[in-house]
């Protein structure tokens, strides 16, 4: 276990419904006996990240930053790339961690351009050394980002469920007649509360 240090991770990138989530995690070595069972959110069912969440949001300082359908096809309307999205949000998630907990070392999931997040950061978060690691899941501040945003993910999408009256799926792959259903009846321009719409499978409707 390195010293305390923030772990950064994100849910519902690859998810056509729902929002993208992005969760810092602070974990000390002080929190340690709490996080028991806390791993790499891939690997528990979703009522476990859902309880884990929980125990997580109580011990550790956190920060989730649950970009909506909405807001993130606005945002992704501006930017036109992803990995821009995603530092944004990183850098944001990471900044309100370092101020109740600051540390030296920030550890992410490899995704295309850490350079970038490192731009992205204020002040503060300039002088950390930023680690981007494959399978980083296996760092435990990192596992319990992880949880804390798929726990949001699917607090969120079961939100849209709810206000749409209508079951939205995980992934991107069984969502087409969701989303043909969705728009019988709501109408087309309303999608884009409820997807994101620079997937492929908003051509193919």
């Amino acid at each position: 276990m390195v010293a305390g240090h923030i772990g950064v991770d994100e849910s519902g990138k690859g998810d056509y419904f729902g929002p993208l989530v992005i969760a810092a995690c602070y974990v000390g070595p002080e929190h340690l006996a709490e996080l028991e069972g806390v791993k790499d959110s891939k690997k528990v069912t979703d009522p476990i990240a859902l309880r884990l969440a929980g125990k997580i949001k109580a011990v550790c300082p956190h920060s989730v930053i649950a970009i909506g359908p909405a807001k993130y096809n606005e945002l992704y309307a501006k930017m036109r790339n992803l990995n821009k999205l995603l530092a944004w949000g990183h850098a944001r998630a990471i900044e309100n961690v370092l101020e109740v907990s600051p540390c030296d070392l920030v550890i992410s999931d490899q995704f295309a351009d850490p350079a970038g997040l490192k731009r992205q950061l204020f002040e503060k978060g300039r002088s950390i050394t930023l680690e981007s690691r494959v399978r980083a899941e296996s760092d435990i501040a990192v596992a319990a980002a992880s949880i804390l945003a798929r726990a949001e993910f699917l607090r969120k999408l079961e939100a849209l469920s709810v206000e749409f009256g209508q079951k939205f799926p995980k992934g991107a792959g069984q969502v087409k007649d969701p989303a043909r259903q969705f728009i019988a009846k709501n109408g087309r321009e309303k999608l884009g509360q409820v997807a994101k719409l620079h997937f492929k499978t908003t051509n193919e409707l």
